[in-house]
């Protein structure tokens, strides 16, 4: 575990990623927030993740009568990944499948996701090690990509 928590950490400063929230690695991104998400769902098709679905958070609050701005989520996953820390801790269904947020704040978009160390610490994980890691690469991947990293 110690291993996997230092390449999390040395991952996590390499891409200039920010905790923006218990949990939630924050990447800051080069393109406006459509763009952010097409790249995003670009990489996401190229690696033959299953998008199980979207969600523009800010056109709910529009058609509520309200502003929000610019919000969007992408659920995604690999069954076989799922299942497999699924297997070291049922609890962390709750939050499969993964999601990437992406969302602008003061003129500025940031991709965010729940970090695999979070995860593992929320659940109890224990003997996942290779397959953390394995998502933590590739969510890191997914996003730095997306960002234009």
């Amino acid at each position: 575990m110690k291993r996997f928590l230092t390449s999390v950490a040395l991952a996590a400063a390499m891409i200039g990623s920010a905790q923006a929230a218990d949990g939630l690695t924050a990447v800051e991104s080069e393109h406006d927030l459509d763009t952010t998400v097409e790249r995003l769902l670009s990489a996401l098709d190229e690696a033959g993740m299953n998008v199980f679905g979207e969600v523009d958070h800010a056109a709910g609050a529009e058609r509520a009568g309200m502003t929000l701005d610019p919000t969007y989520l992408v659920m995604f996953g690999n069954p076989e990944v799922g299942t497999r820390l699924m297997e070291c801790g049922r609890s962390v269904a709750i939050d499969l499948p993964m999601k990437a947020l992406i969302w602008e704040e003061d003129g500025t978009v940031y991709i965010g996701y729940n970090d695999a160390e979070y995860l593992a610490d929320r659940h109890g994980l224990v003997g996942c090690d290779q397959v953390l890691e394995q998502v933590s690469g590739a969510l890191n991947r997914f996003a730095t990509h997306a960002a234009g990293q």
